[in-house]
């Protein structure tokens, strides 16, 4: 476990330590979602998120609610799409159509997700790749604890706006637990820190912790 979870949470930190001075600020997230099959190996699921952030550093409060369709291709891999409203407190909102490959391997967990991204007020549409690699793994006999951890870059390969920032412009890592309480509800708690890349200035720095609450009908 700690040969796994040590690599991850290093290399997140070591990206996260440039030379230059970093904006730094304290969030709070809710990741409510719910979801049902259709048989048996579809899926679709409500998810939702809100995202508390202090005005001061000029950051707005986020919402979004997504729909996804999942597919279950084979025993460890899982086809995904959904289309997401996000609202933007005192910013701009925004629509997000993705695509996302997840994959079980024994206590590794993959993500691959493309998005479209369509900005009110933007030039155009944006596209972004976001590759997540992380681990899942039970600390009790019963099963219902999980510990987990994961990193995530964000790689704009389009910008919404001409001459915006494009490639890795983003790095999300979190470290946490999970519950299961039954078999239709699981909660979570993870420290989260997103970094975001920031060509000529200081990155911006968020550091949240967020709770999720799964429950399947």
């Amino acid at each position: 476990m700690r040969a796994l979870l040590y690599p991850i949470v290093a290399g997140g930190a070591l990206m996260a330590s440039p030379a230059m001075a970093q904006n730094e600020a304290f969030e709070f997230w809710l990741n409510p979602s719910i979801s049902t099959d259709l048989d048996e190996d579809t899926g679709i699921e409500l998810e939702t998120a809100q995202r508390f952030r202090s005005s001061e550093d000029g950051r707005v409060d986020t919402y979004f609610t997504r729909l996804w369709l999942n597919q279950d291709i084979s025993e460890n891999f899982t086809l995904s799409g959904a289309v997401e409203r996000r609202i933007n407190d005192g910013g701009s909102d925004e629509t997000r159509l993705m695509q996302q490959l997840s994959g079980s391997h024994g206590i590794l967990r993959t993500r691959l997700r493309l998005e479209q991204r369509f900005i009110d007020n933007a030039d155009r549409m944006g596209l972004r790749l976001r590759p997540r690699l992380g681990v899942s793994v039970p600390i009790n006999e019963q099963g219902r604890w999980s510990a987990k951890a994961d990193a995530e870059l964000f790689w704009t390969l389009r910008g919404n706006n001409i001459g915006s920032d494009e490639g890795i412009t983003g790095l999300r890592t979190q470290v946490g637990l999970s519950y299961d309480v039954n078999d239709n509800l699981s909660v979570g708690l993870v420290y989260l820190r997103q970094q975001d890349f920031e060509d000529g200035g200081p990155d911006e720095i968020g550091h949240a912790p967020l709770i999720s609450i799964e429950h399947a009908f």
